[in-house]
């Protein structure tokens, strides 16, 4: 699961760690995004490529193909086991392929003593380097259309697992550079997800300040380790 994220730093910063040899449709601002409790139906921004140039554009979180909208909310994270076949998300899994630029997410753990209360864990790189998140994504068509994404989600394993049995898919600089391309077979984009990704032992894990359950607080101090 991964159902809220951090994307503090600036664009720039992204995309210098993504380093891609493609050239940038238009300059990525160098101002932080400055958003620390990102949540599912608002718009963030994701890096796609599309006529041999990368483009960064903000898009909703949140995908459904049109003819399941408005029978459930659209789901945020795609499963890697089923996104490449399911009829559900086929088509983006095909031609939506992007990424997620982020700094972290957060999972809530629940206290084995009281399960209505829960402790939110904040992960991130152990070196605390940007994260580029797998996902897909139905572009928007027109300035009308905020079109939709879902980030890509494995099972989790080793000391992750304590804190939720699934997280997102995060590939390296070299492997996410091939995951843009257009051109990749579908086949091959499944093996870089399931095969390339960077392990449980990249990251790290930490309690932080539980006000960062409600979606309207933000702040750096959302991120910092509780003591």
């Amino acid at each position: 699961m991964c159902g809220r994220i951090a994307q503090h730093r600036a664009l720039q910063q992204y995309m210098r760690y993504l380093a891609s040899p493609k050239r940038l449709a238009s300059p990525p601002s160098d101002a932080p995004i400055a958003r620390y409790n990102v949540p599912p139906s608002t718009q963030v921004q994701i890096i796609h490529e599309h006529d041999d140039q990368l483009h960064v554009e903000p898009v909703r979180w949140g995908y459904a193909p049109f003819w399941a909208k408005g029978k459930r909310p659209p789901p945020i994270n795609a499963r890697l086991e089923t996104a490449a076949t399911s009829k559900f998300w086929k088509g983006i899994w095909c031609t939506g392929r992007c990424l997620v630029p982020a700094d972290g997410w957060f999972e809530w753990v629940k206290d084995p003593n009281d399960p209505k209360k829960k402790q939110p864990y904040y992960i991130r790189h152990a070196s605390d380097a940007p994260m580029l998140m797998a996902a897909i994504a139905q572009l928007p068509k027109d300035e009308d259309d905020t079109g939709g994404f879902a980030i890509i989600t494995a099972d989790s394993d080793q000391g992750m697992v304590d804190i939720h049995d699934r997280r997102p898919v995060v590939l390296p600089p070299d492997v996410a550079r091939e995951w843009l391309e257009p051109g990749l077979l579908p086949e091959r984009a499944e093996d870089l997800a399931r095969h390339h990704a960077e392990p449980v032992e990249a990251f790290e894990w930490f309690p932080v300040d539980k006000a960062v359950g409600n979606v309207r607080n933000e702040g750096s101090h959302l991120i910092e380790r509780e003591i």
